[in-house]
């Protein structure tokens, strides 16, 4: 798929996908007239490294728990940094807290719509 459909299958503009393959978060080969083309995968790829940068998480630490995104075998385990554990530690806990917030508000609203009687 062309770049415009990433765009408009994920909601993140073409200039942010420019950037993101510019920082190796996602890949495209080129057609023989120079247009990007994005595999299938790349969709759900964009919206985990959406989803990242909104947590909080810097696109070069992205890039390196691509391996992560990727797969759910184990790969080599990497080494990083003390502080960045720890800040990436706090992201966790902060998405949890999000998640579990979300998860109440989506079941306010199913058992609210199972109550209700829709009418017009």
């Amino acid at each position: 798929m062309r770049i415009g459909e990433l765009s408009a299958r994920t909601g993140v503009p073409t200039r942010l996908l420019r950037y993101y393959e510019e920082q190796g978060l996602v890949s495209s080969t080129r057609e023989h007239n120079g247009y990007r083309d994005y595999a299938e995968p790349a969709i759900e790829r964009v919206t985990q490294v959406r989803g990242l940068i909104e947590a909080g998480i810097p696109t070069a630490v992205i890039r390196d728990m691509l391996p992560c995104l990727a797969s759910t075998s184990v790969v080599e385990a990497p080494v990083i940094q003390r502080e960045l554990a720890e800040t990436l530690a706090e992201r966790r806990a902060q998405l949890e807290q999000r998640i579990g917030c979300l998860t109440k508000n989506r079941d306010a609203i199913s058992s609210y719509l199972e109550r209700a009687t829709v009418t017009g």
